[in-house]
């Protein structure tokens, strides 16, 4: 098979389209798991099971149901009950939501990492809760899971494909469009594939520059 520099070419201007919506995607939705995984994860050690529990049984749900699902579900579903929102928006919430309850599991094992030593040095200087949670807890606690963090920021990333089934035509989407318009499957696609790659090297260089910093 003869490799179309021009189909390449033709699809560029696509391709940067796309990427952009696949960076937001990306960016947003992290932000918003790791906003939320923190959340889920600080309300799961309050002393009350009246919290605990609704949290307990909304975290597993969205867990163990699929991203596909949800993504359905809140496009297609919510608009009949009078809750419409952007293609692009909805997406980013289902990934941020869904990746949200696996953070919460790493925020969880961070702070349960902290040594105990640290609460009780805390009490014993009679700091306020929230003081002993902002500049004790927390910051140990999110420099020892900043690695496990990055790894799911990746698994976001490859998941953003599937933002196409409620149209939001992110790389995957527009390679996809280009593809049945022209005919031309090989380039696209295999643009998407190295850009994918790429994306994902960088990235985890970041992250282990990031945790190189930390440690320090």
């Amino acid at each position: 098979m003869k490799w179309d520099w021009n189909a390449v070419s033709d699809f560029m201007p696509h391709f940067w389209d796309g990427l952009l919506v696949t960076l937001q995607a990306l960016a947003l939705g992290s932000l918003l798991s790791f906003t939320l995984g923190l959340v889920w994860a600080l309300l799961m050690r309050t002393p009350s099971r009246f919290v605990r529990w609704p949290v307990g049984v909304v975290t597993e749900f969205v867990r163990n149901t699929p991203l596909l699902v949800q993504l359905f579900f809140l496009f297609y579903v919510l608009p009949e009950w009078g809750l419409t929102f952007s293609a692009l928006t909805t997406g980013v919430f289902a990934i941020g939501l869904h990746y949200s309850t696996y953070t919460m599991q790493v925020y969880r094992a961070g702070i349960e990492a902290v040594p105990v030593g640290q609460w009780e040095a805390a009490t014993a200087l009679n700091l306020p809760r929230y003081r002993t949670w902002a500049a004790v807890i927390l910051p140990q606690a999110i420099r020892r899971v900043v690695p496990a963090l990055g790894n799911y920021v990746i698994a976001m990333l490859k998941d953003t494909p599937m933002l196409m089934v409620i149209t939001v035509l992110e790389m995957l989407g527009r390679a996809r469009l280009f593809s049945q318009q022209h005919f031309q499957f090989t380039e696209p696609l295999t643009v998407i594939g190295v850009a994918f790659i790429l994306i994902s090297y960088l990235a985890s260089l970041l992250l282990r520059a990031l945790e190189r910093r930390l440690v320090r």
